[in-house]
């Protein structure tokens, strides 16, 4: 009779009883001592493969994939989360940069602009990949219908052996016909082999018995009540049972009682007079919650009778105080007349910075159109930049750029718009441990790139110096000089002979590889910017050829202005070259200047439907510069967009989720960190063109 096991993997095996020799030898069965046999419960390594045993022949070539297709015709594809197109020289692959529109050669150094028909074939691309995500998430949220196991559909087996003896059993026995009589002597022999052979048969079913036995009692082990509780302890988190142990624990707690000492007589005195005991002409005592009197602005839209906007709102008022919360008897803070004087000085260029001081916030953002809710959505994006922090003091994009460098500096930057400095503030530790690590990642010549990979490193460059020279600026800590006055070297260092920067220094680079462009010398001007105004050493020559490399790539005059020369212009790249000129010299009576705002305004506002957080962080200094009415258009689009596509709940609130331009490369931190900034333009940077009186 066949005896049925099942192994750990669930699956049957049938032992059949072995017949005799002869039936054995009759069809071509091996020995039982032949047989292999392999213990499941076994550790050790499976037998070596026969010589004689057919393999599966190894798999065919995959066919080409679509990007290597599309390589080879030069088109677009998508590699990844990655735009991709060929060099026109080298034919080697290049990532698109769809903000900028333009694309780089790693290998030879190529820079393309994608034509009107690229541009459309990218996004096109970009659409198909968004519609097959959502639709695989629609597919993986319906329930899956059943499908047959391959136990359900399972085959007759095939006829065994011992199948194929007892259909022999039942024909007729031929040779019992012809009985044939053996020599004794063979018939002693035979008799002994047979005897042996009995003997080998009954210990090789006492180890087929024993291995059924311990199998059954694995079985039985595992499949009874004990195993469950074993595999419940087991595979239960150890946070579940601790949570599950204290709830109970605090449940048996509160149903206990602790009997009071007697108190004597008391009563009870209620606040709240009901109306039915008001004597007559008693007024009724209203609510001061109903009655909230907010520091900053409002927006003129809000109904504050609604009591849930009115609940909003005292929040984000709790929130925008913290900002303002400064210890007044603090050393390391400047006097507060002195402070008021700066920020009214015709001269503005050394102050530039002295209006992000904590205690004249609320009557600089008064003036220059920031809310209760924009200064509530800076302290709420620095609340999850904070959380974000390192335990050495750096910061990490968590796109896919690896930057240490340019992460730090891009979120110090928001922490010292808002006035929070490594001697001041709220988050003055997340401060100095920021700067703790930039200092200690700088070369002796000044480098900050700390190792920055691909097309960052004179980005993550100029951000750092941008970092150093405001701190030094407002804080005066003589410590930052030199880290600072470095950093500044190293840009004057590394400018080419055309003007401008890009992507290395001018000493690492080839000839050819020297060929500017408008959006890193954006943020080293702004880095010379900040050292000039902290008094540091800057030659003037390094602003003047920066002036020249503009000159090669504007547009209309000097209203636009493209990426590189003799390209196409656009309007990220104007509003970067724009606030470039400023710094250099240009005014209002300037009239590319107010031609290029006026584009910028009039052309490409802030929206949900087409977000770049790196043009509208450059457009908002520009025009808040130039102000008038085109600021006030600017400002209500840009406050209104950034505040209402800020993270609300869960782990990612105060932060901004990555969408548009340079947003799959920076991440999260970089969203953040310049939308932060930009609902900082109230107070960040003194606008030039006018005065702010704090009197």
């Amino acid at each position: 009779m066949a005896t049925q096991l099942a192994s750990d993997s669930n699956l049957d095996f049938r032992l059949i009883p072995l017949g005799e020799s002869d039936d054995q030898a009759a069809d071509g069965l091996p020995t039982l001592d032949e047989l292999p046999v392999i213990d499941l419960s076994s550790e050790e390594p499976l037998p070596d493969i026969p010589e004689g045993a057919n393999l599966a022949p190894p798999p065919a070539a995959s066919a080409p994939t679509e990007g290597e297709v599309a390589r080879g015709r030069g088109s677009i594809w998508l590699e990844g989360d990655v735009l991709m197109c060929a060099c026109p020289d080298c034919r080697a692959p290049m990532s698109i940069r769809l903000w900028l529109l333009i694309a780089d050669c790693w290998k030879c150094g190529t820079s393309i602009e994608l034509t009107e028909e690229q541009e459309r074939e990218a996004k096109r691309l970009l659409q198909q990949r968004e519609k097959a995500k959502r639709q695989a998430q629609r597919r993986s949220s319906q329930p899956a219908g059943a499908k047959t196991t391959g136990t359900q559909a399972r085959a007759k087996p095939p006829t065994s052996p011992g199948d194929r003896r007892q259909q022999k059993a039942k024909e007729p026995d031929r040779k019992s016909a012809a009985p044939a009589t053996a020599p004794p002597g063979r018939k002693t022999a035979a008799a002994g082999q047979a005897s042996a052979e009995a003997a080998r048969r009954r210990e090789a079913r006492k180890r087929v018995a024993a291995a059924q036995n311990a199998a059954r009692r694995r079985m039985a082990r595992k499949r009874g009540a004990s195993a469950w509780t074993t595999s419940l302890f087991k595979d239960t988190p150890a946070w579940l049972v601790s949570l599950v142990f204290h709830l109970v624990l605090l449940t048996l707690l509160g149903l206990l009682t602790m009997p009071n000492d007697d108190e004597g007589k008391y009563i009870t005195l209620n606040a709240t007079v009901s109306k039915d005991l008001r004597r007559p002409g008693q007024e009724e005592i209203e609510n001061p919650a109903d009655e909230v009197q907010f520091d900053l602005p409002v927006p003129e839209e809000l109904d504050l009778d609604n009591r849930r906007t009115r609940d909003a709102m005292i929040r984000a008022d709790q929130d925008a105080r913290e900002l303002r919360l400064v210890d007044t008897a603090d050393p390391n803070l400047p006097d507060l007349e002195k402070v008021k004087r700066r920020i009214g000085r015709p001269d503005g260029n050394h102050a530039a910075l002295t209006a992000r001081d904590p205690r004249v916030r609320v009557e600089v953002i008064k003036q220059e159109g920031g809310t209760t809710l924009t200064e509530a959505a800076v302290a709420r994006g620095l609340r999850w930049m904070a959380q974000q922090q390192q335990s050495d003091g750096r910061w990490r994009l968590d796109g896919g750029t690896r930057s240490d460098s340019a992460a730090t500096s891009l979120a110090l930057l928001p922490y010292l718009g808002a006035g929070q400095t490594h001697l001041t503030g709220r988050y003055k530790d997340e401060v100095s441990k920021g700067l703790r690590w930039l200092v200690s990642q700088q070369k002796d010549d000044g480098d900050l790139r700390a190792g920055s990979s691909g097309n960052t490193g004179m980005y993550a460059h100029g951000q750092g110096a941008i970092v150093l020279c405001e701190a030094f600026l407002m804080t005066g800590d003589e410590e930052l000089r030199v880290p600072a006055q470095k950093a500044v070297d190293f840009i004057v260092e590394a400018q080419y002979p055309d003007g401008g920067w890009r992507y290395k220094p001018n000493r690492e680079c080839s000839p050819r590889e020297r060929r500017s462009d408008t959006s890193v010398v954006g943020w080293q001007l702004m880095a010379l910017q900040s050292a000039r105004a902290a008094n540091l050493t800057v030659p003037d020559e390094t602003f003047e050829l920066a002036g020249h490399y503009l000159d090669s790539a504007q547009h209309q005059d000097g209203a636009l202005y493209s990426y590189q020369p003799r390209q196409r212009a656009t309007h990220i790249m104007t509003a970067e070259a724009l606030l470039c000129r400023i710094y250099l010299g240009w005014t209002k009576e300037d009239p590319a200047l107010m031609e290029g705002a006026q584009y910028l305004a009039d052309n490409h506002m802030p929206s949900t439907h087409e977000t770049n957080m790196y043009y509208w962080y450059y457009a908002t200094q520009t025009l808040h510069h130039v102000g008038g009415s085109l600021w006030d258009r600017w400002n209500l689009k840009m406050r209104d967009v950034l505040v209402n596509t800020q993270e609300k709940g869960g782990r990612h609130a105060g932060s901004w989720t990555p969408h548009g331009g340079h947003a799959g490369a920076g991440g999260r931190l970089y969203m953040t960190a310049l939308a932060t900034c930009s609902l900082e333009v109230y107070y960040r940077h003194l606008p030039i063109f006018r005065q702010i009186d704090v009197d």
